[in-house]
């Protein structure tokens, strides 16, 4: 039987953190950048980053580059500096090869989400993404988990979420009447109920999903 297997992107299957500090820090010294400048990026962009927060730096320090030049560099450097581990990757050919329908429901940019995507080497390997800028809603809506089904040409009946945000992850995949996984890692909300299962690493959770299948 096949079974959808919907992911989170930004700290479950890449490591976003480490890549923003390298794409920031390139960024500011492509351009001569002092350490105002990177402070306020690094500030602004720490949860996410779009176009705005650009419009937001050069208005504020009456830079001469244009948004959108600022804006697609930021995109290039960070699908330069993301990274996605060798045994996350071979955790999902396993899951592919198990039968398991992969698919991606993200928040963010769509062009700079799916720059990470091609580069780490993760658009060959899923069977649809959703990204919160194709509707402009956003995890926890639950209209952004049907659209990663549907986009892998399945329905969210029978299916599993994983991801590392309480709320967006865990609380919005449940209201979509998906199974949960947590990777661990930020404060867990009192008033919200646990996930099907809790793990440190995101290899945790492709292991319970193979088991799954047996």
């Amino acid at each position: 039987m096949t079974r959808l297997a919907l992911f989170d992107l930004d700290g479950t299957l890449v490591d976003r953190q480490t890549a923003v500090s390298d794409a920031v820090a390139a960024l500011c010294l492509a351009y001569g950048y002092g350490t105002a400048i990177e402070q306020r990026l690094r500030s602004e962009l720490a949860d996410r980053a779009n176009p705005a927060d650009f419009v937001r730096l050069r208005a504020t320090f009456a830079l001469r580059e244009p948004v959108e030049q600022l804006w697609q560099q930021y995109v290039d450097l960070m699908a330069a500096a993301v990274t996605c581990r060798p045994e996350v990757l071979g955790g999902l050919m396993r899951l592919r090869e198990s039968g398991w329908t992969i698919g991606i429901v993200t928040n963010g940019a769509s062009d700079i989400q799916r720059a990470k995507l091609t580069a780490v080497g993760l658009t060959d390997l899923v069977d649809g993404v959703a990204v919160s800028g194709d509707l402009e809603t956003r995890k926890p809506n639950r209209e952004l988990f049907e659209l990663a089904a549907s986009r892998c040409g399945m329905n969210l009946a029978g299916g599993w979420m994983t991801g590392d945000n309480p709320a967006g992850d865990i609380g919005g995949g449940r209201e979509a009447g998906l199974r949960t996984i947590w990777l661990r890692g930020r404060p867990w909300p009192d008033d919200l109920l646990p996930a099907d299962h809790d793990v440190d690493d995101v290899t945790d959770a492709i292991n319970i999903l193979l088991t799954e299948t047996e």
